[in-house]
């Protein structure tokens, strides 16, 4: 009989494999993931559509700033 494991790390140890469902219990940390965190976004108080169209954009400039979200093919 033999098995075969989902989840393993190889030779050495540089490299893990996650073959299954990775479950981050309550009060765990993950170290490394993001590195970079997104430049905060103050609430928006926008009046006008087009106020608001201009903190939205913003938001989204940040988010692709810090890799969160990808950039524009054109960027």
């Amino acid at each position: 009989m033999s098995y075969n494991a989902k989840n393993y790390t190889e030779q050495g140890g540089e490299v893990t494999h996650i073959g299954g469902t990775l479950i981050i219990e309550e009060g765990a940390s993950v170290v490394g993931l993001l590195s970079t965190p997104a430049e905060n976004q103050a609430d928006s108080e926008a009046s006008t559509v087009a106020a608001l169209k201009e903190d939205f954009n913003g938001l989204l400039s940040k988010l692709k700033s810090a890799g969160i979200m990808a950039a524009d093919e054109s960027d």
